[in-house]
């Protein structure tokens, strides 16, 4: 998966950037108060971006 088109997903979801990491950006869903790192790469491997959307409340 492209990272922009998971992030468009994030965003979507409801989910804002907290924050710029030295490797990753820190994604939060202000409705549940989670947070979780999306990496820089341009491809996120599927399972990766699955995790990340049901650790975050989106799925």
């Amino acid at each position: 998966m492209k990272r922009q088109e998971l992030i468009r997903e994030l965003e979507k979801g409801g989910c804002v950037l907290h924050r710029h990491g030295a490797r990753h950006d820190i994604y939060l869903n202000p409705k549940n108060g989670k947070k979780q790192p999306v990496p820089r790469h341009t491809e996120i491997e599927e399972t990766l971006a699955k995790h990340i959307k049901k650790y975050l409340g989106l799925l």
